[in-house]
């Protein structure tokens, strides 16, 4: 998986020096931070929506391809967020090995100290 995450921060990378009309993702780091934390803010909606859509049909079908779609979209421009900041995906796999094993409780608790 973090193949995936590495290959595709690469080419985030690869995009910042990229002309703003060569590649979507030039374009929204031309735009600037504000326009990445909106489609960030976007995405993160419609996987709610899509979650709220799946559960509404659970008699039937659920449309769990929406959810992974959505929230494929949401990482994808979280990792565009990354780049701009100069942050790697490893620097967020980093914090949760670092997380694993501790209660959600207790860690939680130690943000609030």
């Amino acid at each position: 998986m973090s193949n995936t995450l590495t290959e595709v921060a690469k080419i985030l990378e690869e995009r910042k020096s990229a002309e703003a009309g060569s590649s979507y993702v030039a374009s929204l780091y031309d735009k600037g931070l504000d326009a990445i934390l909106k489609k960030v803010g976007e995405e993160a909606t419609e996987v709610v929506m899509a979650a709220k859509d799946a559960e509404h049909n659970e008699g039937l079908s659920k449309n769990t391809d929406k959810i992974i779609y959505e929230v494929a979209d949401l990482w994808f421009h979280t990792l565009v967020l990354l780049a701009q900041q100069n942050l790697h995906p490893d620097d967020v796999l980093k914090e949760l090995e670092r997380r694993f094993g501790t209660s959600g409780l207790v860690e939680k608790a130690s943000r609030n100290k």
